[in-house]
């Protein structure tokens, strides 16, 4: 999807409140320098609409328009505006030029969150949006940081399990987001970020949208992240399926790169959780073969003590009787991916104990 010379409202769901805000816009995927002639925060409204009396210009060094260069990523200043938690953000950007050229737009897909995109023009931070489509993808924005009195942050780092693929839209019912609500109902202040995306690998390259492996990501989209104290790791799913038959990647050499994303979490004194691997067995890339990897590379995660500790999604999801697939109750019915229930078990495994400690002892982070 292309846009010429028109606004783009997105909004983004936030996880603990503050007193300030800031934007961070990507052209990670770009290979040429993306304009952006305009952008807003404010409280989201229903549909398009915003509070417009929370509306608030965002700026780049005091500049109300900024060039992107290609690859990069670009934080806005921070802005008076009062986030509450577990809010809606709507985020406008306006793009002056025209996105149908070579360079890529830098996009994330399968938001399972209803966008606006509006009518030639710049109608940043105006109350009336005049839309022409919407979509369930972010566009340019990449994530929201608020000012907090926090304890830390926790990145959720993954594929479309963690990025909530075939849960209910607009309902923020991702297990991110389940657990942001957790931690906020026992007191424990800390920020969720979701570094979901579908289709993702730990070694290969995906398809689609699903972006580069996850060792190549995983400081753009994990450590470098604002006040990031702990890390969930949900991966390896999409090189079991996709491999089918094929006996590699092994789940040898899925350790090997689950093993470097700890290192290199040690490295910054933050805490890294292993999540075992969800059924799939149904799934359309589903195997015996896959199978036995997953349980190889599960029964790894449970017992090496490689990770600080272990969240176990599959327990939490599994049939019982038949532990190769999902329980009934939870299965979106692709057999891959959980529903709003299963979404919900996920979350509910999850040991908040673990978010009471936060630097490793005996390192120091750099993530701050």
């Amino acid at each position: 999807m292309h846009f010429t010379n028109q606004t783009l409202r997105e909004v983004v769901h936030t996880s603990i409140g503050g007193s300030k805000a800031r934007v961070v816009l990507s052209n990670a995927y770009g290979t040429a320098p993306l304009t952006i002639g305009a952008a807003t925060i404010a409280l989201h409204g229903t549909d398009a609409a915003i509070q417009a009396a929370t509306a608030r210009p965002l700026t780049f060094g005091g500049k109300p328009t900024v060039s992107i260069p290609a690859g990069a990523i670009m934080l806005s200043d921070a802005v008076e505006i009062v986030v509450p938690p577990a809010a809606d953000l709507a985020i406008d950007v306006y793009l002056p030029g025209t996105t149908n050229v070579s360079s890529p737009l830098t996009m994330h897909t399968g938001a399972m969150q209803t966008n606006y995109v509006s009518e030639t023009g710049n109608y940043a931070g105006k109350a009336t949006f005049p839309t022409v489509a919407r979509v369930q993808s972010w566009f340019v924005v990449t994530r929201v940081d608020v000012a907090a009195d926090a304890a830390g942050g926790v990145v959720a780092f993954g594929d479309s399990i963690t990025d909530g693929a075939r849960s209910t839209s607009n309902t923020n019912s991702r297990w991110p987001d389940l657990l942001a609500k957790r931690l906020a109902a026992a007191g424990l202040k800390f920020g969720v970020m979701n570094g979901g995306i579908g289709g993702n690998r730990v070694l290969g390259e995906g398809v689609y949208s699903a972006g580069i492996n996850a060792l190549a990501r995983f400081d753009l989209n994990a450590l470098s992240y604002s006040g990031v104290t702990h890390i969930i790791v949900l991966e390896g799913i999409n090189d079991i399926g996709n491999a089918r038959q094929n006996p590699t990647p092994t789940a040898e050499d899925l350790i090997v790169g689950h093993r470097q994303l700890i290192e290199r979490a040690h490295a910054r004194g933050i805490r890294i959780y292993g999540a075992t691997l969800t059924p799939f067995y149904g799934a359309a890339y589903y195997s015996e073969i896959g199978e036995a990897k997953r349980q190889a590379l599960n029964d790894w995660i449970r017992t090496s003590k490689a990770y600080d500790a272990v969240v176990d999604f599959d327990k939490a999801t599994r049939d019982p009787n038949n532990p190769s697939m999902y329980l009934p109750a939870y299965d979106s019915c692709d057999h891959l991916h959980p529903n709003d229930a299963g979404y919900k078990a996920m979350a509910e495994a999850i040991d908040l104990n673990l978010f009471k400690e936060t630097a490793l002892p005996g390192r120091t982070s750099s993530s701050r």
